[in-house]
């Protein structure tokens, strides 16, 4: 089976997600973001958006979401998600790291198993503010509307949280999910 890509944007996490996805038992590699999407589409079964500090610094990472493989975006992830599927990225009004108290709204594929709500380590420096034509909002919360979205459709799935680290409790489900999509 082939393995999921990891798209390293330069996150200070990055390394943690890989390291979740092998203590899963899950296949994983990490790729630079600069590298071509015709070799992304041809090597894996998945690509998982690292996050990272800035919307610059992406490289190509943009263009793995015309691959045809299901993408999970996570913070920085998901604002690439956010801006180049036509919605908006604005800085946000809480910024920094911390716990931030999530709701559920949908319990589609990527978040199945989770209670209605839930606490998450998150940074809100940067938002979606407004959702892409085509996705739907999957959780928000107190500070931010627009926590996690999707487009089951391409298969497109973010999370403005951090799962792979240990402040977000059971972030791991949302990788067994991701995974479950992808076979």
């Amino acid at each position: 089976m082939l393995p999921l890509y990891v798209v390293n944007n330069h996150g200070q996490f990055n390394h943690r997600i890989l390291r979740m996805l092998r203590d899963l038992e899950i296949e994983a590699v990490m790729i630079r973001n600069d590298t071509p999407p015709d070799e992304v589409a041809e090597a894996c079964r998945g690509i998982i958006l690292g996050g990272g500090p800035s919307l610059e610094r992406i490289g190509g990472a943009a263009g793995y979401l015309d691959c045809g493989l299901p993408v999970l975006g996570i913070c920085l992830g998901l604002h690439i998600i956010a801006t180049y599927r036509g919605g908006r990225v604005e800085k946000g009004p809480h910024g920094g790291y911390g716990a931030v108290e999530v709701r559920i709204r949908e319990h589609d594929d990527i978040l199945a198993g989770y209670p209605e709500k839930m606490r998450v380590w998150a940074s809100h420096a940067d938002e979606v503010t407004e959702v892409p034509p085509g996705f739907t909002v999957l959780a928000g919360s107190d500070i931010c509307a627009i926590e996690a979205l999707a487009s089951t459709e391409e298969r497109i799935y973010g999370v403005q949280w951090h799962p792979e680290v240990s402040h977000t409790p059971d972030g791991r489900l949302v990788f067994e999910n991701f995974n479950r999509i992808c076979q």
